[in-house]
């Protein structure tokens, strides 16, 4: 059973008999709500006047106050309206307690911040309900609070992510167009060349943290559409490792396809490009000069001879990585960087991509990997997807209640 969670509640009260009731009702309450995980209960503190409630709240803020609306000296709307004045905002919720329940009072205080009235005299059973709904408020509004700050801090993350990745290739792209306007590279075609190439890697970069933002937009906001049609999964690997062959033969790296059977499938083509390309470009990309790639493909559909289950490996020869470096590599934005991937570019976002669409595709993406020694990485997916249903037209949407006039 997990623990309880304990919220402080301040009865800010000049009456002793009504904190001890207060006190005898909530201490032992226990609350378990619907949609909220845990259970809660509560630690009450008193306090005799609004002055040594001010003192209390100054020194630890309570999750929830109540407030005697007639009190000595401050009342209890003006202790509403001094808390209203605090920087930063209050935290917590306050329940006035009055016997004046007029509208004016009402008014008043809803608009220093009162969240909810308890009229005296009240029952135990009633304070309870009142606690209950401020309870909940208060831990729902925390949760929107939270997920606001987390949703603003991966927004500042992906901002600074795109910047710091743009920002390099643009500035060498730049140097390089000054150098061939201001001719201070001289008038060999073979420097001219070379900088022209260079600058399309820079591009080339650059569009691929561009389609792997987009990709990762669109899975995370399930608006990736679909198109189910019948392949064959060394078809598509073909096609991606055709696209990394230029960097491969320059760098005297060996690509193999070991597929010894067909492996027929009802897929997403353009989700099946996206993870071969990403994977068989970091196995380039990770991996030594001279070194070596092998796609594996395995299984397939079982109406054409497979188990209903499809197994795609990318083993390479590379730089590897130790356990620790493993254990993140599927986060986003996660790139690895130590003295050996220092001067490799990439987004960090290619496998966060990569496992996103194996879930879509009801399967799961792992990585066996060894400094030095190379990584390997297995993607096992359902051979066959359910082809996505069609919108409804405006007459499939509407149902007559009565047949037309003439139909049968």
């Amino acid at each position: 059973m997990s623990a309880v969670e304990t919220l402080r509640v301040l009865v800010v009260e000049d009456e002793p008999a009504m904190r001890v009731a207060v006190h005898r009702a909530v201490s032992r309450l226990v609350l378990r709500l619907p949609d909220i995980e845990g259970e809660f209960g509560f630690a009450v503190e008193e306090a005799g006047s609004a002055e040594e409630g001010l003192e209390r709240i100054a020194a630890a803020p309570p999750d929830i106050l109540l407030l005697d609306h007639k009190l000595p000296g401050i009342s209890g709307v003006e202790l509403l309206g001094l808390l209203a004045e605090r920087q930063p905002p209050v935290g917590f919720l306050t329940v006035m307690m009055t016997a004046y329940a007029t509208l004016e009072n009402a008014v008043v205080a809803t608009k220093r911040g009162a969240y909810d009235f308890l009229a005296k005299p009240f029952t135990p059973e009633e304070l309870r309900a009142v606690l209950t709904k401020s309870t909940r408020h208060l831990l729902l509004t925390r949760e929107t609070r939270r997920l606001a700050e987390e949703k603003r801090q991966v927004r500042f993350q992906l901002l600074s992510v795109i910047v710091h990745e743009l920002k390099a290739p643009l500035a060498a792209i730049e140097g390089y167009l000054y150098l061939l306007k201001d001719r201070t590279i001289g008038a060999d075609p073979a420097v001219f060349e070379k900088a022209v190439d260079r600058s399309l890697v820079r591009i080339g970069g650059m569009r691929k943290l561009i389609t792997d933002l987009l990709d990762l937009t669109r899975l995370e906001s399930g608006q990736k559409r679909r198109e189910i049609v019948s392949l064959e999964l060394a078809d598509v690997a073909r096609v991606a490792i055709e696209s990394v062959l230029p960097e491969a033969t320059r760098r005297g790296i060996a690509v193999t396809l070991e597929a010894p059977a067909p492996v027929p499938m009802s897929a997403d083509r353009g989700e099946l490009e996206a993870i071969f390309n990403n994977l068989l470009t970091n196995a380039v990309k990770y991996n030594r000069d001279g070194g070596r790639v092998a796609v594996r493909l395995s299984g397939g559909a079982v109406d054409g001879g497979g188990d209903g289950r499809v197994r795609i490996e990318v083993a390479d020869t590379g730089i590897g990585m130790a356990p620790a470096e493993v254990a993140r590599l599927f986060g986003e934005f996660v790139r690895i960087k130590n003295e050996k991937t220092r001067h490799i570019p990439g987004s960090g976002l290619g496998l966060s991509v990569v496992r996103k669409l194996a879930h879509l595709n009801g399967g799961e993406v792992a990585v066996e990997s060894a400094p030095d020694r190379g990584t390997t990485f297995t993607v096992e997916i359902a051979a066959t997807q359910s082809a996505p249903a069609p919108a409804p037209g405006p007459a499939a949407r509407a149902t007559p209640s009565a047949p037309e006039p003439g139909a049968p």
